[in-house]
C-alpha cells in the first residue's frame, strides 16, 4: 500500500486556493453592503426631494390663494 500523503506543494496550493475563495467571497459581501448603503442613501435623497417639492407646492398654492383673495377684495372695493 502506498501512503496517501500529499506533497507540500499541493497542500500549499489547496490552502492558497481556499484563502483566495474566502477573500473573494468577503469582497462580494463588501460590494453588496456598499450597494445596499448607496441605495439607502439615494432613497433618503429622493424622500427629502419629495418633501421639499410638497412644501414648495403648498407655498405656491397658499400664495395663489392670497393673490386671488386680494384680487377679489380689490374688485369689491372698486365696485363701491
Amino acid at each position: 500500500m502506498k501512503p496517501s500523503h500529499r506533497s507540500p506543494v499541493t497542500i500549499h496550493r489547496l490552502l492558497a486556493g481556499a484563502a483566495a475563495a474566502v477573500l473573494l467571497a468577503a469582497c462580494g459581501v463588501e460590494i453588496a453592503t456598499t450597494a445596499a448603503t448607496g441605495a439607502a442613501i439615494k432613497k433618503q435623497e429622493v424622500d427629502a426631494g419629495k418633501k421639499t417639492m410638497e412644501e414648495t407646492q403648498r407655498k405656491l398654492d397658499r400664495a395663489a390663494q392670497q393673490t386671488q383673495q386680494r384680487a377679489e377684495q380689490d374688485a369689491a372695493a372698486a365696485d363701491k
